[in-house]
């Protein structure tokens, strides 16, 4: 039984899957843990908060965590951390309103094995988590394709060191990783928000990146912000 009263349902199979789904959208968690149980063999717990899950954790690891990232008591990467922290077999996935590629390789920074997109059709939820069940990782293509060239540097290992990046750049790079507007970055450090572009090209310059999700998993990478 979960904080929110909600326990898993245990199908007739001797070792249900059991999946913990974490949203705050009461419509969106339930159109996707419905989507799930329809699939024999899947046990679904729910959670609308931060606290929720971590309570359900308690009680017995899933194994398989379907996470939003944005929740009202705290950010999803820190539950997919304190879950990769206890267990390494516990599954990973993203749930996302858009391809936001930031909030994804941030994620898979921190453990997630893939992603799925909360518009996608009832079937393509529950297939995404039996391929990640059977060892596949779901990504964008653009996000693999990405992380493959970041592993491979033209069979180079990445550059040692950490480039030597401003105070006020680490900060609107941590913007950046949040996912927040050029003018939500202005606001939140005091500068004015046609600034923001330029410290933005100068981060881009020094980590020898082009766009937004590869300067976030080039950050996390070199531990130059966290999440």
């Amino acid at each position: 039984m979960t904080a929110n009263g909600t326990s898993y349902d245990r199908a007739p199979q001797v070792q249900a899957v059991a999946i913990l789904c974490v949203e705050d959208d009461e419509p969106t968690r339930r159109r996707i843990a419905s989507a799930l149980r329809r699939r024999p063999g899947f046990s679904v717990a729910e959670a609308a908060t931060l606290a929720e899950a971590r309570r359900s954790v308690e009680e017995g690891l899933p194994s398989v965590l379907v996470t939003d990232l944005q929740l009202p008591d705290g950010h999803g990467l820190q539950l997919i951390r304190e879950l990769r922290a206890r267990s390494r077999e516990v599954e990973v996935l993203v749930i996302s309103v858009l391809d936001d590629e930031a909030s994804v390789v941030a994620a898979i920074a921190a453990g997630a094995s893939g992603y799925i997109l909360k518009d996608a059709l009832s079937e393509d939820i529950a297939g995404t988590v039996e391929a990640v069940l059977k060892g596949h990782s779901p990504l964008s293509p653009g996000i693999a394709r990405f992380i493959l060239r970041q592993l491979r540097h033209d069979g180079q290992p990445l550059p040692a060191g950490a480039p030597k990046l401003t105070k006020r750049e680490i900060d609107i790079l941590w913007g950046i990783a949040k996912g927040f507007t050029y003018n939500d970055i202005a606001d939140s450090l005091g500068i004015s928000r046609k600034t923001v572009p330029n410290y933005i090209k100068s981060i881009y310059r020094k980590l020898e990146v082009s766009n937004r999700s590869e300067a976030v998993f080039e950050a996390l990478q070199r531990k130059l912000i966290e999440l």
